[in-house]
């Protein structure tokens, strides 16, 4: 019988002990908040946009499987509209074969937060991914601007790929641009035009940035390149999407 109790003594103890380390490890888990575009018009050329996938899929595993927590919000909440383009089998990766197959990832973006009711205060960084969708709400959305503004100010890394630099467009800090004198990259001219939308887009995102007194830099059409000036990481294209990550976390550690 003592044999018994003594070995359900140490039974007890180590759950105990077990769900304390979950709960420590859980707290102290790095938070990002990833925030996707709304808009799901191509301008006025009756086409669809939305975020692309690849932007979003390869930087969020790269993440969660360093054990990072991910929240996604977006200007209206709810399911956010995914660019067809992305979607198309042809332009898959083994990121985006498993953005497909994941049910639960598939149910947290039904289900996004609506992005006026964030606070920086609850994460450890922000990422935006691209795709065209971003140009038409989240550059002029002011609880973006706010946010963007709040992380950066609060010491915390703020993170784009591709078309979402152009976020940054008019995000200022202490009265000026934000990427005022910033190294920075992100969906170039010459990728614009190769895609045929320099006459679609509100503005193009290189000549956009580099009139707010950005540092643009680029690598060459559809090859990863990103940069990181500070708090500040900015990808050029889909290509860039874990390369950005890479940079995000080695900022998060």
């Amino acid at each position: 019988m003592k044999k018994i109790a003594l070995f359900a003594i140490i039974a007890f103890a180590s759950v105990n002990i077990s769900a304390v380390a979950q709960k420590s490890n859980k707290k102290g888990m790095k938070k990002v908040l990833f925030v996707v575009t709304s808009n799901d018009k191509l301008g006025n050329t009756g086409e669809k946009t939305g975020f692309w996938s690849e932007e979003f899929a390869a930087p969020y595993y790269e993440l969660l499987d360093q054990g990072v927590e991910i929240t996604i919000a977006s200007p209206l909440g709810g399911q956010p509209p995914i660019d067809p383009k992305s979607a198309d089998p042809a332009s898959a990766t083994e990121d985006t074969k498993r953005f497909d197959a994941d049910k639960v990832l598939q149910e947290k973006l039904k289900n996004t937060l609506k992005l006026s009711t964030i606070n920086q205060k609850d994460y450890d960084a922000v990422f935006y991914p691209g795709g065209h969708g971003p140009l038409w709400d989240l550059v002029e959305d002011r609880s973006s601007i706010a946010l963007i503004e709040s992380f950066y100010t609060h010491n915390k890394p703020v993170a784009f790929v591709c078309h979402a630099p152009a976020v940054l467009k008019n995000v200022k800090v202490k009265g000026e641009y934000l990427v005022k004198g910033k190294k920075v990259t992100g969906f170039t001219n010459a990728e614009e035009e190769a895609v045929g939308l320099t006459k679609v887009v509100p503005f193009l995102l290189e000549d956009a940035l580099a009139s707010n007194g950005a540092i643009f830099s680029k690598g060459e059409n559809w090859q990863p390149y990103a940069v990181a000036d500070g708090l500040l990481i900015t990808g050029q294209n889909p290509a860039s999407s874990k390369l950005v990550a890479g940079k995000l976390l080695d900022q998060l550690k």
